[in-house]
């Protein structure tokens, strides 16, 4: 059920709004992964959560590219 809600969310961002999300994901994923390798990491599922969303974020644009 949280999946479905976080791809509705996505999907009534604007363009603009998606590609700053990606970046802020971006951002996230690169200093979990310095906090991996310097041992500092806690939580590593929150890896594969931001891939995952960095993913649907980019399968949003995608679909939006390909509407126009």
């Amino acid at each position: 059920m949280k999946i479905k809600e976080l791809q509705k969310e996505i999907n009534e961002l604007s363009t603009a709004e998606l590609i700053a999300k990606e970046k802020e994901y971006k951002e996230e994923l690169f200093n979990l992964r310095f906090q991996l390798a310097t041992g500092q990491l806690e939580n590593t599922s929150r890896i594969k959560e931001v891939r995952k969303q960095i993913a649907r974020i980019k399968t949003a644009l995608r679909q939006e590219e390909l509407q126009k």
